[in-house]
């Protein structure tokens, strides 16, 4: 499958999540770190927004928003992926490791702690930014990867 680089979809796309950060964060005052969300919806002294946590609001919606764009836009979403359940769960538990040794994810550094100025997650973003482009240069470039 090949992909082509779409500018104004991927515009539409950065700029539908800077304004879900920025309605956490003017509504909730929180940081729209996935990790740190889905890790406080397992936490029992979460704070709660009525009868759900509010974390499970944000997760639902993202999972809603997925669902709803692959039934009304399938062509959008590709689902192929050449690698066995085992290589998937390694990859989970190495994203999971990495979240918690940096102390948060993509989204909470890359879009949330950027825009606020954070030294701290301008290292991290350069850091899993690094860690991604030599990743992609020693599976597709010198072919040293499990993905053929």
């Amino acid at each position: 499958m090949e992909t082509l680089f779409t500018p104004v979809t991927a515009a539409l796309g950065g700029a539908l999540i800077g304004l879900a950060a920025t309605l956490l964060l003017a509504t909730e005052g929180r940081i729209a770190g996935i990790s740190g969300i889905l890790a406080g919806l397992f936490n029992k002294d979460s704070e709660r927004m009525g009868p759900l946590p509010w974390q499970a609001l944000f997760v639902g919606g993202m999972v809603l928003g997925g669902i709803l764009l692959a039934l009304f836009a399938p062509q959008l979403v590709s689902s192929e992926v050449n690698l066995s359940a085992g290589w998937l769960v390694a990859a989970g538990l190495i994203v999971g490791v990495g979240t918690r040794v940096g102390n948060g994810c993509t989204s909470g550094h890359g879009v949330c702690g950027l825009s606020r100025f954070s030294a701290r997650s301008l290292v991290a973003t350069l850091s899993f930014m690094t860690a991604g482009f030599l990743t992609v240069f020693i599976t597709r470039t010198l072919g040293l990867g499990v993905f053929g």
